[in-house]
């Protein structure tokens, strides 16, 4: 075997921590790790939030996010160390041998300059290309990469181009200046299931057709099996478990892998629906300001102690349909009964009883919490504002409610800086059980999270729905979650409602064109899934 393209030994990563009330201290967030990549090969990095996967894949550009240090250990790219190098060594690595892929495009691309020039400054300004011939690469990158138009694409700025296109718009700049190593960051995660199938099929032919190595991090097991030709398994900066994609897929050794494989898991016996609590019938609905209806004639009904998932991609109006249940979008037309009695399309004329017994838990626990109160405080703003609880008698309801999240009172005078994601969202769920609600909006509720930590979310709802009686409208464009929580499934495209019924019912053919694309576009943890989609959808394509 040749000499490896990249070969990492003995890496430790730390950084230096400020903390307000504390001296500086250090920290270490990469314990000794070991690996190599050889050229035209893939490596999948994957883990939990904190594992340190990014950390370790942006060491192979010789570099440290926000204070990072790469204390100790040698990182080898094309046969020298390039930690023992100056800065200048390192320019003339970025960009050239070495490229990145972020997680988000949109934040990495800027806004006031065209894509074509962003996507050719690595290769010109690092003597690769002339200007002409950088821009003739990229155009045939564009088309490789399935982006439409792609003679023209690039004399556009990234706001018009969709979130699908500009992470391919950032893939061809990464492969643009022919470089030997592409660490690709989480470059689909933000994606819908729908475009990131477009998107990962577009990376593994690009790959092929290359010859570049990479690195894949990512959280997602199904997503990292289709790409890599071996996988990584980290937590909290250590190396858990090395192997190839069949051995860590079907022939995991280590609990922590074994974790990740059986993720979404969950048995949920479906429940036949009853007389619904909530009826929304034939809504129609626009933004202000805007001359396009978002939603066309939406009818749902959700039953009491159950859950009704809505799915689709970016766009498709479930965020909207949730905006309107809870009056903070009133509608252009059609009504909703909740509870026996038809809700004020607005929010601020609807009763405390209305605001009481219908809540919402949001995507981001981060912005949905005021960060300089306390869980407690955070928790008990509605145990004041429904019920005037005050004093012992609140901070036992506190403390109750966090038991019933799994968290324990322990957590009461904390604040949610010092919280991890899952526990943030753990609060927002107390905070809105804290109510007494009879529905509970859970608007995309798991999608920032680790799989692992998501997994506990979907657990923790579902028990506390047999405990409570409460019903869901999950709103998600992720099928694994809604095959393991949903009693019923309503199938959003383009504002309309295009099928609707029991959960087995609507996984089962035969399917309309777009709920048979979104099906097929969900991961499997199968080796060879990916290839067989694309053929697939090639021969379908070439049929018609």
């Amino acid at each position: 075997m040749s000499d490896p393209l990249l070969k990492v030994r003995g890496l430790k990563i730390g950084a230096t921590v400020y903390p307000p009330d504390a001296k500086p201290h250090k920290i270490k967030i990469v314990h000794g790790v070991d690996f190599e990549l050889q050229k035209g090969k893939v490596l999948g990095l994957i883990g939990e939030s904190g594992a340190g996967k990014s950390t370790i894949g942006l060491s192979a550009l010789g570099y440290g996010r926000g204070g990072v240090e790469l204390t100790d250990g040698e990182v080898w790219v094309n046969g020298r160390d390039i930690l023992k190098g100056g800065i200048g060594d390192l320019r003339k690595l970025r960009g050239a041998e070495v490229t990145y892929v972020a997680q988000s495009a949109a934040a990495s691309f800027n806004p006031a300059k065209k894509i074509m020039d962003q996507v050719v400054e690595a290769s010109v300004s690092q003597g690769k290309f002339s200007r002409a011939d950088a821009e003739a690469k990229a155009r045939l990158l564009f088309d490789k990469l399935g982006l439409p138009d792609p003679d023209n694409i690039g004399s556009r700025y990234p706001h018009q181009v969709s979130g699908g296109q500009l992470q391919r718009c950032m893939t061809a700049l990464a492969l643009c200046p022919e470089p030997d190593l592409v660490v690709f960051d989480e470059p689909t995660t933000a994606l819908d299931v729908t475009t990131q199938i477009d998107v990962l099929a577009a990376i593994k032919e690009a790959i092929r057709d290359t010859g570049v190595a990479a690195l894949y991090i990512t959280h997602d097991l199904a997503v990292v099996a289709q790409v890599s030709d071996e996988i990584m398994v980290l937590k909290m900066g250590n190396m858990v478990e090395y192997g190839t994609v069949d051995q860590i897929i079907n022939h995991p050794q280590e609990d922590y892998t074994k974790a990740l494989v059986s993720v979404r898991s969950i048995n949920h016996e479906e429940k036949t629906p009853t007389q619904p609590i909530l009826s929304a019938k034939n809504i129609t609905a626009r933004y202000k300001g805007t001359k396009f209806d978002v939603l066309h004639d939406v009818s749902i009904d959700i039953s009491p102690g159950q859950t009704l998932a809505v799915v689709g991609e970016s766009g498709s109006g479930k965020s909207t349909l949730a905006r309107v249940i809870t009056g903070l979008l009133p509608p252009k037309g059609g009504s909703t009964d909740f509870a026996g009695r038809t809700l004020t399309p607005d929010q601020p004329s609807r009763s405390r009883e209305d605001l009481r017994e219908l809540q919402m838990i949001y995507q981001m626990a981060d912005v949905a919490m005021n960060p300089r109160q306390t869980v407690g405080t955070i928790i008990g703003r509605p145990l004041e504002f429904y019920f005037g609880m005050k004093g012992e008698e609140k901070r036992k309801r506190i403390a109750e409610l966090l038991e019933e999240i799994e968290m324990g009172d322990g957590f009461i005078d904390r604040y949610p800086a010092e919280l991890s994601g899952g526990q943030k969202q753990r609060v927002c769920i107390a905070r809105a059980l804290a109510a007494k609600p009879k529905l509970i909006i859970c608007d995309e509720v798991t999608s920032a999270l680790d799989p692992l930590v998501a997994d506990g979310i979907l657990k923790l709802l579902l028990n506390l729905q047999k405990r409570e009686d409460v019903a869901y409208l999950f709103i998600t464009h992720d099928l694994a979650t809604v095959r393991a929580i949903a009693d019923s499934i309503a199938v959003m495209y383009q504002g309309k409602v295009v099928r609707y019924g029991t959960k087995s019912e609507v996984l089962s053919p035969p399917f309309d064109d777009y709920t048979d694309l979104l099906l097929s576009s969900v991961p499997e943890m199968k080796i060879g899934w990916l290839e067989n989609v694309i053929a697939t959808r090639k021969m379908e394509s070439a049929g018609n």
